[in-house]
């Protein structure tokens, strides 16, 4: 059974402009580095995983691959986003923080159960920060929110692509 999450993992242009990101910035210490240097496959190689934990134990993780293309761009929040939970004070503060270095940031958002801020990582990927809402708990419990019913009806009633001509 599945226990939890143990790590994501993403590509990073450059393992220690990343570890800035998460470790200084957003205060997420690094916990390890693995450099391989062959594939289970054995192919010679020159890669870097990193993970950086969360409070919880898991970990966000990255492989810095110098000799694989990678196509980095600036991630939309529909694409691609990676959520981390705080505070809600932690909001603001960030925010502040944010600021005060220059990055780009948007936010305080109100989604009704979280509220967040975004900011996009060394990568292009965009980072929220969520803190959730006190009393809204309902949210995200699937016997009073309707998700699958509201699924259901979203398969049925989605715009689908028009056929080109």
């Amino acid at each position: 059974m599945i226990k939890g999450l143990h790590h994501n993992a993403y590509r990073c242009r450059d393992s220690e402009e990343t570890r800035k990101f998460y470790e200084d910035f957003l205060g997420l210490p690094l916990v390890h580095t693995l450099h391989i240097r062959e594939t289970k496959t054995g192919r010679q190689t020159s890669v870097l995983h990193t993970f950086f934990q969360l409070d919880d134990g898991s970990c966000l993780a990255f492989f810095e691959v110098p000799d694989r293309p990678f196509d980095f761009k600036e991630q939309h929040d529909f694409d691609l986003h990676i959520a981390l939970e705080v505070e809600p004070d932690a909001l603001k503060a960030m925010l502040t923080k944010a600021r005060a270095e220059g990055r780009e940031v948007r936010g305080i958002s109100d989604h009704h159960f979280i509220r967040s801020i975004y900011f996009r990582d060394p990568n292009g990927y965009v980072i929220e920060l969520a803190a959730k809402v006190s009393g809204q708990e309902s949210a995200m419990d699937p016997k009073q929110n309707r998700a699958r019913e509201i699924l259901n009806e979203w398969q049925v009633q989605k715009p689908r692509p028009t056929p080109a001509a």
